[in-house]
């Protein structure tokens, strides 16, 4: 999205002002991001509460994280022609209402239509609180501020499934929900009396064409993926799902060179390291994305934990994943990109298929060792990832690419709990002496399954140069949201 010059950015604001304005935009993205993963131990009490098998509850996670990546690329340019603070606010306002509205289905479609509700507004809030954060803050402070934005991003996807897993122990579903709302509406009234409103005249046109083809084809696509497991569709109409999101894809690659503007430049795969981290990030966060799902289904469904017990399993992948950070930038410095996402990538798919030897009698202390293990070079997959893909942007290219960045993240997010539910689905019908009471069998083959498509990825980063190592330790680093 174009960037605005500084002639057409509101009277600074005051000291106050710009402390309560950080802390607004850090609680919207904390939200955003907790709700990405906080349903994911509350999954099985849900199916119960709403009458439907747990196997079949992917649709409320796929529907947030598949409208999050279709409004993204949306909400730069919303934010240029209408103004931060009215976009800001129609985003918590959008988000609350969604929440609200989830907390009252009755049925699993009116639950995962009431997701998407949530996604649109939860889609908004960081890039357009980053932008307005970017428009008031001066140069000199950039880096603090978007550090201090950045860190509750991180904390919400790592305490979202044992506070989900909490919530329901000591409540219902229905409160994960209902807390977005007292915070929505503080949020609201801060925004109105604090967040300054910075617009761009010059917006340019909006590239309706190419961003309607690019939704269509994400949309058809994960609905093919999941239309054989859960949605029953026939195979036809698989098929002609499949066709029409390939054919969007093409037609976008058409239109993108055809028009001056276009949504996100094809000139962008040009820069190596970014095309390469671009469809690296694409298929590894598809194993990435289906383990925050199957995990806790398999404890709750499989080996008997409550809620809150699963919940309480994962605080090793959070743990691990944050002490891990640090070592990864010192062997990207001392071994470059290439060798570390080559043999990590590896690593974080046997972590993955080490899942298949889950047992009920497996020692307790050794499944906490399993989990810490994926939850560290699964970490510093995302931060060797992340800082690879926009290393190398510039000035220039800086907003494009990070906007189609985070629409690939979020797309294959939604991919990989759409491809690990539908194989699950499919080794629970095939696989002998599976069963309701006894899905094991068909756990073990899904996360065989993913350690495979994730360790292959490993190819992808294998073509990169040796040589290629960060910039510096000074530059702001992109790994801070994954």
């Amino acid at each position: 999205m174009s960037e605005i010059t500084r002639s057409t950015v509101a009277p600074t604001p005051s000291p106050q002002a710009l402390t309560i304005m950080l802390w607004l935009v850090a609680t919207g993205f904390f939200m955003q991001t907790l709700d990405s993963t906080i349903v994911n131990t509350a999954l099985p009490a849900m199916a119960r509460s709403l009458g439907e098998a747990p196997l079949r509850m992917q649709g409320v996670v796929i529907a947030y994280s598949l409208t999050m990546a279709t409004v993204i690329p949306f909400s730069g340019w919303l934010a240029d022609k209408f103004g931060t603070r009215h976009v800001f606010f129609s985003a918590i306002l959008v988000f609350t209402i969604g929440s609200l509205l989830c907390a009252n289905a009755h049925s699993l479609s009116q639950l995962v239509a009431y997701r998407v509700v949530q996604g649109v507004g939860g889609a908004m809030l960081l890039p357009v609180g980053r932008l307005a954060v970017l428009r008031v803050f001066p140069a000199e402070r950039y880096l603090s501020a978007l550090s201090f934005v950045a860190i509750p991003g991180l904390i919400g996807p790592l305490i979202g499934p044992t506070l989900g897993g909490w919530i329901v122990q000591i409540a219902s579903w229905h409160w994960i929900f209902l807390i977005n709302v007292p915070v929505g509406i503080v949020g609201c009234i801060a925004t109105r009396l604090f967040m300054s409103d910075s617009r761009n005249p010059d917006t340019a046109p909006f590239d309706l064409a190419g961003y309607l083809l690019l939704a269509v084809g994400m949309v058809a696509l994960t609905v093919s993926l999941d239309g054989l497991a859960d949605l029953g569709l026939q195979h036809a109409i698989v098929l002609v799902l499949l066709v029409l999101s390939f054919g969007c894809f093409v037609a976008y690659g058409l239109h993108a060179v055809r028009v001056p503007q276009p949504l996100f430049s094809l000139d962008l795969f040009k820069i190596h390291t970014f095309s390469v981290g671009l469809l690296g990030n694409l298929f590894a966060r598809i194993g990435s994305g289906a383990m925050p799902y199957l995990i806790p289904l398999l404890l709750q469904v499989s080996l008997g934990y409550s809620a809150f017990q699963a919940g309480l399993m994962m605080l090793p992948v959070a743990a691990a994943g944050m002490a891990s950070k640090r070592l990864v930038t010192r062997l990207i410095m001392a071994r470059g990109y290439r060798q570390v996402l080559v043999v990590n990538t590896v690593l974080v798919g046997l972590a993955m298929a080490s899942f298949a030897l889950t047992s009920a009698s497996q020692p307790l202390w050794l499944r906490l060792v399993q989990l810490a293990i994926f939850g560290s070079v699964n970490s510093m997959q995302f931060t060797a990832m992340n800082t690879l893909t926009l290393k190398d942007l510039g000035v220039g290219g800086a907003s494009s690419g990070n906007s189609l960045f985070s629409l690939v993240q979020m797309l294959s997010m939604g991919l990989g709990v759409t491809i690990a539910g539908a194989v699950l689905a499919t080794f629970t019908g095939i696989l002998p002496r599976v069963a309701a009471t006894d899905l094991l069998p068909a756990f073990h083959a899904t996360f065989l399954c993913v350690g495979i498509i994730t360790a292959s990825t490993a190819w992808i980063f294998g073509q990169l140069a040796p040589e290629i190592r960060p910039v510096s330790k000074g530059r702001t680093d992109p790994s801070e949201s994954h």
